[in-house]
């Protein structure tokens, strides 16, 4: 009869309401934060670079190195700030593209690139201009920021963690819609009204590596 129809599709919805009461209701603090996390790097990534659908099952951790592995000087030039998220990274210079390794430190306020007890470069969030990585599946991220006096340029970084690192950093600047998964190339500031071309491409081993044209070739 039709009203036992109707009926069942009432218990339905009870039913399914009080399954997803339930599961939030029994969800963690800590789970909660990495499904939230996770449902910005879906909004991010999905369906844009590869890689994406083997880091799912992968969980984000809250920080890749604790504050007290950082050199006290660098903690002394950022104090009062409140570290939300360090990870080792790979920084290429915007001249000559040479590899240094640094970490990257995220505040509540700020993104520091650090060299063992200096920091070399500060972002502030309110000043980010954009965060661009490729389709591929490097793990290259260019951090864009204002042509000012202030900023040497454009910061180009390899993150072994890309996802965990980008959807941190965006969520962290409250700025999910600057970032961009571009096909083929990218172009990023050098410095003093300069631009330089990464180039992103397929082979048979990851590399990275300034062409003979100078432009940094990402594979």
């Amino acid at each position: 009869p039709g009203f036992l129809t109707q009926t069942s599709e009432m218990l339905r919805k009870i039913c399914m309401r009080n399954l997803v009461r339930k599961y939030c209701r029994g969800l963690t603090a800590e789970r909660k934060v990495q499904l939230q996390q996770k449902v910005v790097t879906s909004a991010v990534f999905c369906g844009k670079k590869e890689g994406y659908l083997e880091s799912l099952s992968q969980p984000f951790l809250e920080t890749r190195l604790k504050e007290n592995d950082l050199n006290p000087k660098v903690l002394q030039l950022i104090r009062g700030e409140n570290i939300k998220y360090v990870t080792p990274v790979i920084k290429y210079d915007r001249n000559g593209f040479k590899a240094r390794e640094r970490l990257l430190v995220l505040t509540q306020s700020s993104a520091y690139v650090v060299e063992v007890a200096k920091i070399k470069q500060k972002i502030e969030y309110s000043t980010l201009k954009g965060i661009s990585t490729s389709n591929l599946s490097d793990g290259i991220v260019v951090i864009h920021v204002p042509e000012d006096n202030k900023q040497k340029g454009d910061v180009i970084l390899q993150c072994e963690h890309i996802f965990e690192t980008v959807t941190k950093l965006c969520m962290l600047a409250n700025k999910q819609s600057v970032v961009k998964v571009v096909k083929g190339s990218l172009r990023f500031r050098v410095g003093s009204g300069k631009e330089g071309t990464m180039v992103f491409t397929v082979g048979p081993e990851p590399q990275v590596f300034k062409d003979k044209t100078g432009q940094l070739t990402v594979v």
